[in-house]
């Protein structure tokens, strides 16, 4: 686990057992019917790996939540005005199959449950991904997750939304059965204590938008986290998930998928390589891991 620190030196290192110390008396406020609950597929979290890892983690961002709270009362107090509750932005970025979802769903149960910011919203960018129709006319489909498939001007306007204290904010919901973004749904955010934002590429500041200043999503971020893994083990993990979900999600029949389902073990094998090998590994070395010291903790 790494922390930015002041200069001269840009990085601290921790061990898992000097991690762990940092949870201090952090209460455990999770069973293991939740973790259970929350985990991803094929991703074997443990209650002893959130009172390691989480707990401490909970415990440093609740402090800079509750720094900044003070510092924007301590400012209206001195402009003499009303502000209104502006969220904690918390950027979760990361690989596709390196455990972003359970990662943020672990973090924002924890963190809702600190009696000091008890309304913490999660909200992934895929639901900001173009349309299908919108990939499909610009030939993009196959570069699904790469910086150009996002509707950035659509994104930093729901953050600058958020951060300017609009009462409600709406992100567009994704479905990863369909794999498309569903028409007409939105999720309502409304000024929680902390925002959890979770992305592919949420670190990335390789694009911004053509005109107008140069905006970038993580302009936004109080702070940000990356999950980092070795190339090769992402790699496993994924077509293992690709083998799991071709038993599972991919044989409902609404499943955008559902024509793997009918691959034997070792075509899908071989499918989940190729996509590994010519779309997310690439998206991987390219855009995503590139990012990673511009986080404010590496996981």
């Amino acid at each position: 686990m790494t922390l930015r620190i002041p200069q001269p030196s840009p990085f601290v290192e921790f061990t898992r057992t000097e991690w762990r110390r940092r949870r201090d008396t952090t209460p455990l406020t999770l069973s293991a019917e939740e973790v259970e609950r929350l985990r991803g597929v094929n991703d074997p979290i443990s209650l002893k790996e959130v009172e390691e890892i989480y707990l401490p983690l909970s415990r440093l961002l609740s402090l800079h939540v509750a720094a900044v709270q003070d510092l924007h009362a301590t400012t209206g107090t001195f402009l003499e005005r009303t502000t209104p509750k502006v969220p904690y932005v918390i950027g979760i970025a990361g690989s596709v199959a390196v455990g972003k979802s359970t990662f943020a769903r672990l973090l924002q149960t924890l963190l809702a449950r600190w009696p000091s910011h008890p309304r913490v919203d999660l909200v992934t960018t895929d639901g900001f991904l173009f349309p299908n129709r919108v990939l499909r006319a610009r030939g993009l489909m196959e570069r699904k997750g790469f910086p150009e498939s996002y509707d950035l001007r659509r994104l930093v306007q729901f953050l600058a939304d958020l951060k300017s204290g609009k009462r409600v904010v709406r992100a567009p919901v994704y479905s990863h059965l369909t794999y498309d973004i569903v028409r007409g749904r939105y999720t309502a955010v409304q000024r929680p204590d902390i925002l959890i934002l979770e992305g592919l590429g949420v670190l990335h500041a390789g694009t911004a938008m053509a005109d107008g200043p140069q905006v970038f999503v993580s302009d936004f971020f109080d702070f940000s986290i990356y999950i980092d893994a070795e190339e090769a083990h992402i790699r496993r993990w994924f077509v293992e998930r690709f083998l799991t979900f071709r038993q599972t999600a991919f044989r409902d029949p609404s499943s955008y998928f559902r024509k793997f389902a009918q691959l034997s073990i070792p075509e899908a094998r071989r499918m989940a390589l190729h996509v590994w090998r010519t779309i997310n590994g690439k998206n991987l070395r390219e855009n995503i891991l590139p990012t990673r010291t511009r986080a404010n903790l590496i996981l």
